[in-house]
């Protein structure tokens, strides 16, 4: 297979995400796959092994959810893939789509919650607030909670006499409080741990009467699991000697827990005995597990890849569960850590290197988005694409990132921006001193954040990149801040200490656009026409400053976010960069 088809391949091979199960109903799950192309809702019937497409919509569908007792399938319906719009539901066995609450405006989603009982929680965020609606049976919609500062829905009891909700009432979206509110509003109780301190709900019980609701705190500096019973108060926090971020999921019987473990860019499952505090190990394979979740009987399934093999949903009985349709994604090259010494502490980076050619190769430094996320050993069809090219692939979990503590991911409030442009600065030098990369074809690249990271990074380290390209990016915070969602507002108000107003030359000097002069390495940028997340508007106001100054630039834009739901928009974008890439390192010669 030639290198063209094989790295197409990669993005057209069927892929699937964990299937979902009702808790009362545990032959019934649901899931997402792109096996017509787009990522879509699918139903599947453990017991007689039938599935069925459940959306069909032409940007695809992000967000779906069965309910406890498995009779009703939800997902969020948008308008042209712009992450705007309302929540559907369609019976599991089939039937015709039914809005869950037509009264209610659309807006951008921000989770459901379910019961037994036909009571759901959704909340929306628009018109400059974000609310939390209760819909119960033949009602009306109503409004169980409202603020301007951002909140989301966590989880209901299985009665749904509890609903818990996360919001930013003290003015840190990124480290938010958690409450839990009756059907009447009336609240019940709240974790709030103090400035920098998050409390996350993840989810209560899964046994009727239980009062129990899992959560996250970061009282030790990193996520770790705590039960909480919000009616007595009664906390239990669960410690584990092992390093690494930590999150957790119930056992069907409530008795135990599922701890999943991300250290160093892998991840570990854990089984946590409530009763006796014990601590077994699951033996899974190196690599990284997407999801996971118990199933009745004990056994748990999971979603696993690793930098060089597909993924495949597995259990820990040692079976796959279920194989996607189609021939499997051709594999790629296993993944290298580094350790760099940077001026804010050691960087872990991952590398993959061409199996083919000769050190020093052309590199592109690949910026994951977030700022909370982080890169892991995981099966990346984009990754595979820039080694079947030739480049050697960098990529670095950069101060801001998750998985290495809340003191690394919190830091890059201090210079937001420069202080991730640092440690990938000395990721770059790291890896041409070793003789991997050739610092004269060296390409700097990114979505969303990573994407604001290389606008960012052309402006202000103008001598170390032969050539950018930004997908999705932030170009003016300010600008973007004004025609954002709202969720995006409430999170660069607690990154950068207020809105634009408050917070102007913060926002100036964290802005690409600042810096926009000194750019002088050709640019590739790929915009959303619908994006809500990196509006055009100050894409656009960028793009007309790089002609202002002469600078080489292309601009590629597509229909919206939803694109990249969409398996053939995918590969003509990695396509268009690819031949972006190759024009611009061959025979150039840069400072560095």
């Amino acid at each position: 297979m030639k290198a063209e088809e094989r790295w197409q391949a990669r993005f057209r091979a069927s892929r699937m995400t964990l299937p979902t199960w009702a808790r009362q109903a545990p032959n019934r799950s649901i899931y997402r796959s792109n096996a017509t192309g787009k990522w879509e809702v699918y139903a599947w019937d453990r017991v007689t092994g039938a599935t069925r497409q459940v959306t069909d919509r032409p940007s695809g569908t992000a967000y779906a959810a069965i309910d406890p007792t498995g009779q009703w399938i939800y997902w969020f319906g948008d308008t042209d893939g712009d992450e705007y719009g309302s929540w559907w539901r369609q019976p599991f066995t089939g039937g015709p789509d039914e809005p869950v609450a037509p009264e209610l405006p659309p807006g951008q989603p921000g989770g459901i919650a379910l019961s037994t009982t036909g009571v759901a929680a959704i909340s929306l965020a628009g018109g400059g607030a974000f609310r939390v609606h209760l819909v119960r049976p033949d009602r009306p919609a109503t409004t169980l909670y409202e603020h301007t500062e951002a909140a989301w829905v966590a989880g209901m009891s299985l009665d749904g006499s509890l609903i818990a909700i996360n919001h930013g009432e003290y003015g840190d979206f990124r480290h938010p409080a958690l409450r839990v509110v009756r059907q009447n509003g009336q609240e019940v109780g709240e974790l709030y741990d103090g400035p920098a301190k998050g409390v996350i709900g993840l989810d209560f019980a899964p046994v009727p009467g239980d009062r129990r609701l899992l959560t996250l705190h970061e009282r030790r500096h990193r996520h770790e699991p705590l039960v909480w019973d919000p009616v007595t108060g009664e906390q239990r926090e669960i410690w584990l000697r092992d390093p690494g971020e930590l999150t957790a999921e119930w056992y069907h019987d409530g008795r135990g827990l599922l701890i999943v473990r991300d250290h160093r860019a892998r991840t570990h499952l854990h089984r946590y005995d409530l009763a006796g505090g014990g601590l077994i190990l699951i033996d899974t394979p190196h690599g990284v597990i997407e999801e996971a979740a118990p199933r009745p009987g004990g056994h748990v399934e999971y979603s696993w890849s690793s930098g060089s093999h597909p993924p495949v949903i597995r259990s820990s009985t040692g079976q796959v569960v279920v194989n996607p349709s189609g021939p499997p994604a051709p594999p790629s090259v296993p993944v290298q850590d580094i350790d760099v010494e940077g001026a804010g502490g050691r960087i872990h980076a991952l590398v993959s290197k061409p199996e083919t050619g000769i050190a020093p190769f052309p590199t592109v430094f690949l910026l994951h988005g977030g700022p909370d996320a982080h890169d892991r050993d995981a099966f990346s069809p984009e990754v595979a694409a820039w080694v079947d090219a030739g480049f050697a692939v960098v990529r670095v979990n950069y101060r801001g990132s998750t998985g290495y503590g809340s003191a690394w991911r919190d830091t890059l409030r201090d210079d937001v921006g420069h202080i991730e442009l640092a440690d990938v600065a000395a990721v770059r030098q790291w890896v041409v001193e070793q003789g991997i990369s050739d610092p004269a074809r060296m390409v700097l690249a990114g979505t969303a954040w990573g994407g604001y990271l290389t606008l960012l990074g052309l402006g202000t380290q103008p001598g170390l990149w032969a050539a950018g390209i930004a997908a999705v990016p932030i170009a003016c915070h300010h600008t973007s801040y004004e025609d954002e969602s709202e969720s995006l507002r409430a999170f660069h108000r607690a990154l950068l200490g207020g809105s634009p107003a408050e917070q102007p030359e913060r926002y100036a000097a964290s802005s690409p656009i600042t810096y926009v002069d000194q750019v002088k390495s050709p640019l590739l940028i790929l915009a959303g026409q619908n994006d809500c997340r990196c509006p055009l508007r100050q894409i656009e106001k960028y793009v007309a400053k790089l002609a202002e100054h002469g600078s080489e630039h292309e601009v590629y834009t597509y229909d919206a976010i939803g694109a990249s739901l969409v398996v053939a928009e995918r590969i003509t974008q990695t396509a268009r960069q690819l031949e972006f890439a190759r024009k611009h390192t061959t025979a150039v010669k840069i400072d560095g």
